[in-house]
């Protein structure tokens, strides 16, 4: 076969190849149909739970009537925004909400990681489990019954921390009704609860390094300290940057459940938060349209945020959502 045969042949080669009839979407779909179904699932679920609900939204620029309906009730435009950022309140809430998330974010997020840097140094493993065993299991407790805890061992009288006051001398204090103590009760309550569940991730991330790394800096004499700097640190950053992102889009998206079951009339300037006020103006005073519009400001206030963040941490490293 000469040479011009050659070229002629691998020229109906690459004609073929780039002609050749690709596979019809549905044969596709027919050949890995397990893996499109379990795909279908979670789309479901989003399309049902969360994009489905989107179609109330605009009830935030209306005056919702239930009789009325959705389509029936008349149209307030910014009528209900306006009324919450002219309300007295409004600033108190919103130094509130991000007081609790950012001082949230400070104390819980750096213990979970080093929490993971300390587990993933001990070598024992019964010891090791323990530890585990014993950080994770707070996670697993209700909010009722952690809200239920931390009355018991504040409560003036009869709580633990006043009978140990009071043995050392100390006058009493009643921690749930000072307002300054609130924010630093309900963030280390949370802390001690989810240290251990969230540095799962961590952990898993330190155990996917790979131990030739260990290996050399043994043989080049480095000590611990220097190996989780220079091994295990690099190799959490991706998954921290991720994590740090989350967090950061949900600081205005404070939980409702433990805040509120620790609200009282005494520490309310310092507890009002933006989930607590929208249950009580709106929901518990059928104001539906009102609350719809703070939430409304609330998740687009998060989404912002998200999208800045990421666009942030896109421009200064490789790590980022999309």
């Amino acid at each position: 076969m000469n040479h011009v045969q050659v070229n002629a042949l691998e020229k109906t080669k690459i004609h073929n190849l780039r002609f050749k009839r690709k596979p019809s979407a549905w044969k596709k779909i027919k050949k890995h149909w397990e893996l499109y179904f379990l795909v279908l699932l979670p789309v479901l679920y989003l399309i049902i739970f969360k994009y489905v609900p989107m179609f109330g939204v605009q009830i935030a620029f209306k005056d919702f009537n239930v009789i009325q309906g959705i389509w029936g009730s008349q149209w307030v435009g910014l009528k209900h925004f306006e009324t919450f950022f002219n309300s007295p309140n409004f600033w108190l809430i919103i130094k509130n909400t991000l007081g609790v998330s950012f001082y949230s974010l400070l104390a819980g997020f750096p213990i979970p990681i080093m929490l993971a840097l300390a587990l993933n140094e001990v070598r024992t493993g019964k010891f090791k489990k323990s530890v585990q065993m014993v950080t994770y299991a707070p996670h697993f407790i209700s909010t009722v019954v952690m809200v239920s805890i931390i009355m018991l061992m504040l409560t003036p009288h009869v709580g633990v921390i006043d009978r140990l006051f009071s043995f050392l001398g100390w006058e009493m204090t009643n921690f749930m009704g000072v307002p300054e103590f609130f924010k630093s009760i309900y963030v280390w309550s949370g802390v001690w609860q989810e240290m251990g569940y969230a540095s799962i991730i961590y952990i898993a991330a330190l155990a996917s390094v790979d131990p030739s790394l260990y290996e050399a800096a043994r043989v080049d004499g480095a000590s611990r300290w220097k190996k989780i700097i220079h091994i295990d640190l690099p190799s959490l950053i991706p998954i921290t940057v991720i994590m740090l992102i989350l967090s950061l889009g949900n600081v205005m998206g404070v939980g409702f459940e433990k805040i509120y079951l620790m609200q009282n009339p005494l520490n309310l300037s310092s507890s009002e938060v933006i989930s607590t006020y929208v249950y009580k103006v709106g929901l518990v005073g059928a104001n539906f349209s009102f609350s719809s519009a703070v939430g409304l400001f609330n998740s687009v206030i998060n989404l912002i945020l998200l999208l800045l963040v990421n666009s942030f941490a896109k421009k200064i490293s490789e790590t980022s959502l999309w």
